[in-house]
């Protein structure tokens, strides 16, 4: 609740909203305790007063009554019957929409066509028509507001509990013996609860505007009774002599459904999971450079493609800050593929993001080193300069294709856009380069294959269309991000030889991010083991894989399981990886290490560098030679 509480603070529109709402309800709850003038008592000696008159401070209306009286009595009337009908709205809307969704076919039917009709007619029409049949009143307007409101729940939960009810914690329940109302209650209610809060929170607004609306027609409060809109109602006749009587009301109104819009939006983005983050603006086109940006004098005069230099990348969330990429230096020559490796979490994707500025911003920022491509800095880089780089000179691999490929286009119309956004060719000519990279990919049909959808096609084909559009444009560069994690054994074999073959025959250099030693020794040059941010190891793959210098990548080697050895306990690293956010003094490894002494607690790490092998140990396992 506080961290809840922390999130929608943050958000200053919706602070300000909740402020002017609270502000609005207290005054309404202490309007007994006030001792204001009777609201239905009139004084025609005295109509019209203006406002800061002697007795009225708001003035007086068409019949001489006290509007500040009027205003907060009719203020906490539209209130009770907006919150009201939206209560009743999201209980009826919402049941309507669970069991549909829940029971589906004849069920779903009935109950989502009798949905179609009411949301056939036009909803003030509707609420007209409801309060005619049923006659003036407020009673009435309630109901009318809330049966024009009940498709709104009705079609929005009915959606979420669709894609809940085909859940495999649904299909364990019913396994359980549950019955089906048990199911709906432990199951369905507790997940979409959260959606119909935040349907009522972005509602109840609108709800106290169609309530003013059909008691400023007559059909809402009555007479003596009075509510915001039969306040707006009787004074409009008087707009242009007395704006004051009209004004006062209005102005009430304006600001009970902005606070709630403003609050109703900001309690959505706190309860959005994804915006948790602290990232409730809109992410900003490249990963934001710090303030206090530490740079490094780097070697311009490089043949590497890429070459990364002490580069520092952090989320910084609310007081906190996670050191993702730190201190993480590399380079890549013209046609080698070096593989990064860790556990998950310890850094390697952000690495690969921050080398073309894909890591969001907020709440991502690069905070230290440099990247140099081609001998060009891109920290710091102009949007279009990176623009002008992705997809065409670097391109990216990533591990889940059906993911990143667009749902509602072709492959073909994704593999051609990938060209002719870089390259003004004929498309024609585009059509041919696209066809013959399918081709490259030993994509069967390739032809064919430009008119399918990524869903139509298989895991592994879907893959090879990857690394097709990432060849488009001739990269001198590609960033595999575990491209071969989802697929199986066979297909993981065929898509490495694939990439192997590609960067032979084309030159291209590839960072290869993965957690699996097999794939590195089947494709990379070299490696780099990466632990909590740092990079604890790096050398030619064959010398890392025969004589691991570092505690770290022994003890991920002896993870890795071998066909033929017989019995044996498969090892298997003791604890967990530390929080990024509260790194330990020392080497980050320590806790985890066998070999770890009072040296490895506190200070900064050895680092022993000898030809082109690095570690980061007081206490390496081999002599590096």
């Amino acid at each position: 609740m506080t961290a809840f509480l922390k999130l929608l603070v943050r958000n200053r529109l919706a602070a300000f909203g909740g402020v002017v709402l609270a502000i609005i309800v207290f005054l309404v709850l202490v309007t007994p305790l006030l001792g204001l003038q009777d609201p239905a008592v009139t004084d025609t000696t005295n109509r019209f007063l203006r406002p800061l008159s002697d007795g009225h401070v708001l003035g007086t209306d068409h019949l001489g009554r006290d509007m500040l009286s009027r205003l907060l009595w009719g203020t906490q009337l539209s209130l009770a019957v907006g919150f009201a009908a939206a209560l009743i709205a999201a209980l009826i809307g919402s049941a309507i929409g669970i069991i549909a969704g829940y029971f589906g076919g004849r069920v779903d039917n009935i109950f989502m066509r009798c949905i179609d009709v009411l949301m056939a007619f036009p909803y003030i029409l509707l609420a007209l028509a409801i309060v005619a049949a049923l006659g003036p009143g407020l009673l009435n307007a309630l109901i009318a507001v809330a049966a024009v409101n009940i498709p709104f729940f009705a079609r929005n939960i009915r959606g979420v509990t669709v894609s809940l009810a085909q859940r495999e914690f649904v299909e364990a329940a019913k396994l359980c013996g549950m019955s089906d109302f048990r199911i709906i209650w432990s199951e369905i209610v507790p997940n979409v609860i959260p959606v119909i809060v935040i349907a009522m929170s972005t509602t109840i607004g609108w709800m106290i505007l169609e309530t003013a609306g059909l008691s400023f027609l007559g059909l809402g409060s009555q007479p003596p009774q009075a509510d915001l809109g039969s306040m707006l109602g009787e004074a409009r006749n008087s707009l242009i002599t007395d704006p004051h009587a009209s004004m006062v009301p209005g102005v009430m109104i304006f600001l009970i459904v902005m606070s709630i819009n403003l609050l109703g939006d900001g309690v959505r983005d706190a309860l959005d999971p994804r915006l948790k983050s602290g990232a409730l603006t809109r992410p900003q086109p490249s990963t934001k450079v710090s303030d206090t940006f530490n740079a490094v004098e780097a070697d311009e005069n490089n043949n590497a493609v890429l070459k990364v230099e002490q580069l520092e990348t952090q989320f910084h969330i609310n007081r906190r800050t996670y050191k993702a990429v730190n201190q993480v230096s590399f380079e890549i020559a013209p046609g080698e593929c070096l593989g990064l490796i860790g556990e998950s979490g310890s850094g390697k994707s952000v690495t690969a993001l921050s080398v073309m500025g894909l890591v969001a911003s907020p709440p991502g920022v690069i905070c230290g080193g440099d990247i140099r491509f081609n001998d060009e800095s891109l920290i710091g880089a102009d949007y279009e300069t990176l623009r002008n780089l992705r997809g065409k000179d670097v391109a990216y691999i990533f591990q889940d294709p059906l993911a990143t490929l667009h749902p509602l286009y072709r492959v073909g119309e994704q593999m051609l856009e990938a060209i002719l956004v870089h390259e003004k060719v004929p498309m024609n000519e585009a059509k041919e380069r696209a066809i013959s990279l399918l081709d490259a990919v030993h994509t069967p049909n390739a032809e064919e294959r430009m008119k399918a959808f990524p869903h139509e096609l298989s895991g592994g084909m879907r893959q090879r269309v990857a690394i097709a559009m990432a060849l488009v444009n001739n990269p001198s560069l590609i960033i595999a991000d575990e491209p071969t994690t989802a697929l199986d054994v066979t297909v993981q074999g065929q898509i490495l030889a694939l990439l192997d073959e590609l960067r032979r025959t084309r030159n291209v250099s590839v960072l290869f991010i993965t957690h699996d030693f097999g794939v590195v020794a089947q494709l990379c040059d070299r490696v780099a083991v990466m632990y909590a941010g740092k990079i604890v190891e790096t050398g030619p793959t064959e010398l890392v894989l025969d004589a691991p210098a570092h505690p770290y990548t022994k003890k991920l080697i002896a993870c890795v399981p071998e066909l033929g050895r017989g019995k044996g306990k498969l090892e298997a690293i003791p604890g967990l990886p530390p929080v990024v956010d509260k790194l330990p003094q020392g080497c980050a490894f320590a806790a985890r290490c066998s070999k770890a002494g009072e040296s490895c607690q506190q200070g900064e790490v050895a680092r022993t560098e000898v030809s082109n092998r690095m570690v980061l140990c007081h206490f390496p396992e081999e002599k590096l030679v």
